[in-house]
């Protein structure tokens, strides 16, 4: 893949952030319609095929459920009044809630109500996926007027047989042997988790598309757990030939970048991931592998044990707003969703352009300055930088050492050092290891 941008930044920024603020007002959940409006508001993007798998599958130890959705939710007090309403937010209900259309007492509505004490102005985002029920979220600060005894409770929802619903975008490469980019479509109005993933993916994809690859790429847009777990049991063949992967989660809000390392902990994406995010000049964090997160635990699970990372900026679970009405359009950030994309873009850069070169010339250093070769790198603050690139390429390129080795012992950025790899070939003093 090219490592020069085909996009300005400021123009991915805004394209993302403007994805985020069209799907936002969707109710998605791991199957339904929303889900399915989402996944097609994305194919306007990019062309995705989006796969229907029908209720009640087997997929390893998991069942494909039933489809939920929903169409309107409220409870009202004696005067008729909407006191919390799903068409205010869809946060209001229980996501996977059952129907329900009856009074209920005080006390059974507060059994069946979930707030946030310590945020009392923001609305939890709460599920029930496998263990059918009913509830309600609201502010923690309407509790007080809860003064009835006696309240109307309605979710007009449906649980029936039909499919689970997820999309696939799929880009050859010159080699069969896949980068993979996943990142869940399931959550509601969630701006970070998970809209901020969908619309880097996205951007990624379209700027991949336009781009020379090495490798093919396949991008999922899939429910949680429920969505990974199905494509692996539908997709085991395709998956062998996955090398490297990401899953994307977390990306537009403005802290720190975090990398969550596979289960293997040292394959090529991990380190390539904090070499990148290293000369990012953006304060980040690498944490190991733990079999609790995003989709990154199904692919990496023992049978499978893909080279798949996560990567997020603040962590899952350790940011206030997360799985909160907070979660909002005032959260994410256009140019923390920017520097999201450039990371990206410039790990599967990488990775794609990570080989190792035989020096042509190996018996001591060739003379470069008759080549004019100190002359031919612009665009670096120093001189000296680009110098040792090629002085460090020329003297670890003997067929074993790839560019991202060299990076990592030279501690020099990989972009520099692949440049100068490029000029040297042009040069026939290295040659790219078949």
């Amino acid at each position: 893949m090219s490592a020069q941008p085909v996009s300005t930044p400021d123009d991915v920024g805004f394209q993302m952030y403007q994805l985020i603020a069209d799907l936002y007002p969707l109710c998605r959940s791991i199957t339904g319609n929303g889900l399915r409006e989402t996944l097609r508001r994305i194919q306007q993007q990019i062309s995705i095929v989006i796969h229907e798998v029908p209720s009640g599958t087997q997929v390893f130890d998991w069942t494909v459920p039933n489809e939920w959705n929903i169409r309107d939710a409220c409870v009202r007090n004696k005067s008729g009044h909407r006191i919390i309403d799903f068409q205010k937010s869809n946060l209001h209900v229980v996501n996977y809630s059952a129907p329900i259309h009856r009074n209920v007492s005080r006390k059974e509505l507060l059994e069946h109500l979930y707030t946030l004490p310590d945020q009392p102005e923001w609305i939890p985002y709460r599920t029930s996926y496998y263990n059918e029920t009913w509830g309600f979220c609201a502010q923690h600060s309407i509790l007080g007027s809860l003064k009835d005894e006696e309240y109307e409770v309605l979710i007009d929802s449906s649980l029936r047989t039909g499919h689970l619903s997820y999309g696939e975008f799929y880009l050859r490469g010159d080699s069969e042997e896949e980068i993979l980019i996943s990142c869940h479509s399931c959550h509601p109005s969630l701006c970070n988790d998970n809209l901020s993933g969908i619309s880097v993916a996205v951007s990624l994809a379209r700027e991949i598309e336009r781009s020379y690859r090495h490798y093919s790429y396949r991008f999922l847009f899939i429910p949680g757990t429920i969505g990974s777990i199905t494509w692996l049991a539908r997709n085991e063949a395709a998956a062998r030939k996955i090398k490297w992967g990401i899953t994307l989660a977390n990306v537009g809000d403005s802290g720190s970048f975090t990398y969550k390392k596979s289960r293997r902990g040292n394959t090529d994406i991990d380190r390539a991931a904090d070499h990148v995010l290293k000369h990012s000049r953006k304060p980040y964090q690498t944490v190991p592998f733990s079999p609790y997160g995003y989709d990154e635990r199904q692919f990496c699970s023992p049978a499978f044990n893909l080279a798949v990372g996560c990567l997020s900026r603040s962590q899952y679970g350790k940011f206030p707003e997360y799985h909160t009405s907070a979660d909002n359009l005032e959260f994410v950030k256009p140019e923390a969703l920017t520097q999201s994309f450039a990371v990206c873009r410039s790990l599967l850069s990488l990775l794609d352009n990570n080989a190792a070169y035989v020096n042509l010339q190996p018996k001591c250093e060739p003379q470069l300055g008759k080549r004019g070769l100190y002359r031919t790198m612009g665009g670096y603050s120093s001189a000296q930088e680009r110098e040792m690139a090629m002085l460090w390429v020329l003297n670890l390129s003997d067929g074993d050492h790839t560019l991202l080795d060299i990076a990592e012992r030279s501690d020099l950025p990989f972009n520099v050092l692949h440049e100068a790899a490029q000029i040297l070939v042009s040069h026939s003093l290295l040659k790219r290891k078949a």
